[in-house]
């Protein structure tokens, strides 16, 4: 058979049109193959998308505010927020993702605060800071206050032991029979009792520091708690969140005894500005925490135990979970949450019941705390800290302590502010303050003075003029008990008055100081008990909460007029 030559030509036309097709499927299919994105490359992508989200809303929020837009931008920038918090992923699990949300945190600030001026100096500390061996990037707008890592860093990457999750039948059953003591139900579960073994051996340090310090805040957590129409045992959440360290922040920007991100924290009402951060407050922050629990108890149909779970990780990590476990019950979606997730209810329900019967478990002679004393003052405009202190006989450092929602040490400017004095001082500092023009509190200090001694007797041996100090103190002529005000930065500080002794006289023990050695769990107060000292004279002296714990090893300043007598039996 023969075939002409056209024919031949074409049919060799067809052979290679369908080999090459054929080469191309093949291709084809081997590129598709080696193109399948692994899971790596499938979290990056994830993680890219999320950042390229966040990163759009925080773009429209800056736009809003060149518009002068503050709520639109504040909306935006909550937003690039959520679009981390809620994306459904452990950003602590991926550094790329981790590292954005950190330096997101730290735009945001910055834009939403301009007012926070930087000098030149603290230019110079952030590139020093910056430089140090421990790569530490400094708190922007937190020069004065400093803060402390929050428990829940630590609790995020907890693993039980062997020992810790060792736990029988009849453990099981103590704690079906002690939950009838807790003001809200949950599921007896043996993760609970594993917890209870933790805090009972190398969580034993942690556990009674809680419980010490709880005694400050517990009376008014629990009244708060209760006015809101929440379990009052849930108060305990703040010992996990915190520690019940007020300036206690993590590594996510959350902030102070109930750990508020910044964009929840401004939805319950908690102001951050460039003087106040709320988040931090005692009262205020306590009831923001009540109000945000109460609403997430009333999302998830009045169980407190997936409330508390969403107050950790957000309502929508909890309701995709609940969606993929099919059941609305915390140990049932168990597995479709953040380790810390998993770690941080059942540390919770331990806790309650170890607080509820701390002797039961094994801590013994606990002194908790009692409640923190202060006076409650309003002053005006921009008061400084400084003037505070001197005015009520205490330090900046323990003003700090007690109002800690004070970004600097200054009141807020251009509002009167209620802010927190010692215990017993009011009616002092308020009648010294009224005898201040409204337009020298900026420029004015206060100091102590010889008892007795008038303004005529300061200005000659001060040198300032009689007509300076009655204009700084409301035009008197006497000072207010042993104190007067004088123009900040004046010599009144430096020259002291020497009164003549009267002839025959007896001298007088000097008044000097000794140095005791604080150990762990030590406070002012214990210290000054154990040596039959005054608790406020010890803690004026060092400038600190007659209450707050002391590290072990720090130095203690101690009167020596007289030989401290040591108790029996200390």
């Amino acid at each position: 058979m023969t075939t002409s030559f056209p024919r031949l030509i074409a049919r060799t036309a067809l052979f290679v049109v369908l080999s090459a097709l054929a080469v191309l499927n093949i291709y084809a299919q081997g590129s598709s193959a080696r193109y399948i994105p692994t899971e790596q490359e499938k979290a990056d992508l994830r993680v890219t998308n999320i950042i390229n989200k966040a990163e759009t809303h925080f773009k429209n929020g800056k736009l809003e505010l060149e518009n002068n837009r503050r709520e639109q931008a504040r909306d935006q920038f909550d937003r690039a927020m959520d679009a981390i918090l809620d994306s459904g992923l452990d950003v602590r699990s991926y550094p790329r993702l981790r590292e954005y949300y950190v330096q997101l945190t730290e735009r945001i600030y910055r834009e939403e605060v301009p007012q926070q001026q930087v000098t030149p100096q603290s230019v110079q500390n952030v590139q020093v800071a910056m430089n140090t061996q421990t790569q530490e990037t400094p708190q922007v707008g937190f020069r004065d206050q400093k803060f402390e890592p929050s428990p829940l860093d630590e609790l995020s990457k907890l693993v039980l032991t062997p020992e810790e999750q060792d736990v029988s039948p009849e453990d099981v059953g103590e704690i079906e029979v002690a939950k009838t003591t807790v003001d809200f139900s949950f599921d007896t579960h043996p993760l609970i009792q594993q917890f209870i073994n933790h805090f009972q051996g190398r969580g034993r340090s942690t556990m009674e520091a809680g419980l010490r310090r709880s005694g400050r805040f517990m009376k008014m957590a629990r009244q708060i708690f209760r006015e809101e129409g929440v379990p009052e045992d849930i108060t305990w959440l703040g010992q996990v969140e915190s520690a019940w360290r007020p300036r206690a922040q993590s590594w996510a920007a959350a902030s102070g005894l109930w750990q508020f991100i910044p964009g929840t924290g401004r939805t319950y009402g908690l102001r951050q500005t460039a003087w106040v951060d709320e988040r931090n407050s005692f009262e205020k922050a306590t009831r923001a925490s009540a109000r945000y629990l109460k609403d997430l108890a009333k999302h998830f149909n009045g169980d407190w135990n997936l409330a508390m779970a969403a107050y950790n990780t957000g309502q929508g990590n909890i309701d995709r979970a609940i969606s993929r476990a099919g059941s609305a019950n915390f140990w049932k979606i168990y597995p479709y949450i953040a380790q810390e997730t998993k770690n941080y209810v059942p540390s919770i329900l331990a806790t309650i019941l170890i607080a509820k019967n701390p002797e039961k478990y094994g801590f013994r002679n606990i002194s908790r705390e009692p409640p923190m004393s202060y006076d409650v003052v309003q002053v005006p405009n921009a008061t400084s800290l400084q003037l505070i202190a001197r005015a009520t006989d205490t330090s900046v450092e323990y003003l700090r302590e007690i109002n800690p929602e004070l970004r600097r040490d200054t009141t807020p400017r251009g509002e009167a502010y209620q802010v927190r004095i010692p215990g017993g001082k009011a009616k002092q500092f308020v009648a010294l303050l009224n005898r201040i023009p409204g337009n020298a509190r900026e420029s004015a200090d206060i100091v102590s003075v010889a008892p007795g001694e008038d303004l005529a007797a300061v200005a000659r041996r001060t040198g300032i003029s009689l007509a300076k100090l009655q204009e700084l103190n409301g035009g008197a002529e006497t000072a207010t008990g042993n104190k007067i005000v004088v123009p900040k930065n004046s010599n009144v500080q430096q020259v002291i008055l020497i009164r003549p002794k009267p002839v025959g006289a007896q001298p007088t023990a000097t008044t000097a100081v000794t140095t005791y050695k604080a150990r762990a769990g030590d406070t002012v107060a214990k210290i000054a008990d154990r040596y039959n000292f005054s608790a406020d004279v010890v803690a004026r002296l060092n400038g600190v909460d007659p209450n707050a714990e002391l590290q072990s090893g720090q130095e203690i300043k101690l009167p020596s007029s007289s030989a401290p007598s040591r108790r029996r039996g200390r």
